[in-house]
């Protein structure tokens, strides 16, 4: 096994990731305005442009959808038991002690099993809660009259509740940056696509031959 620099991460999903972290912070900046918490922008001014991204989010998880249907890119968020323990233990103990991480990054396999497991559970769970509820609570004219008392408060708690994981989620995931290697050496990959991957000697031999563009 050799280790090289590899592009694992495509154009679409650098440009996926940073829009979508663009469009959750400034959800989550307007959704304090809306509630109160921050004193920005008034109420309207807030609820209009969290609308606004909220569509704009909607369309590009869309994309995103269907851009990993049609890749195989799902395949990265199948959760696996195979080296998650390992993982799990380091990020509880292993990191204070300076140890190195037990997981690399594999051509066909990008994501260790703690971030499958992590990512799985928020397009799973988190986004569908939160994209539906918001949905709801946008059309809540359209289905008043059938609605049942106080079905509009629960499904403001579920969109707040569900709002408030992902923020959980960025802050974790923020964090986990910072740690091990330096925040340059996390972030880069998503920023130039490329990344240390272990390869197999006819992975390199296929990439070198087939895709020279994307191995250094």
């Amino acid at each position: 096994m050799s280790i090289r620099e590899v592009m694992i991460f495509s154009r679409f999903e650098r440009f996926w990731h940073w829009s979508q972290m663009a469009l959750i912070f400034l959800l989550l900046f307007t959704g304090f305005n809306v509630h109160g918490y921050l004193q920005a922008m008034d109420f309207r001014q807030a609820a209009q442009l969290h609308t606004l991204a909220a569509l704009a989010l909607i369309l590009l998880w869309v994309f995103a959808i269907f851009w990993h249907l049609t890749t195989g890119a799902w395949r990265n968020y199948l959760p696996t038991r195979n080296g998650l323990w390992s993982v799990a233990r380091y990020y509880a103990w292993g990191i204070f002690k300076g140890e190195p991480h037990p997981y690399r990054k594999h051509l066909h396999r990008k994501h260790n099993p703690l971030q499958a497991l992590s990512y799985l559970a928020l397009k799973l769970f988190l986004f569908p809660a939160i994209w539906i509820s918001g949905l709801l609570y946008l059309l809540y004219e359209l289905w008043q009259p059938m609605a049942p008392s106080g079905a509009l408060g629960w499904v403001a708690l579920v969109h707040v509740a569900a709002a408030l994981a992902i923020l959980a989620f960025v802050i974790i995931h923020v964090y986990l940056l910072t740690t091990g290697d330096s925040f340059v050496h996390h972030v880069k990959p998503m920023i130039t696509g490329f990344d240390r991957v272990e390869l197999t000697p006819e992975e390199e031999a296929y990439l070198e031959r087939d895709e020279p563009q994307r191995i250094r």
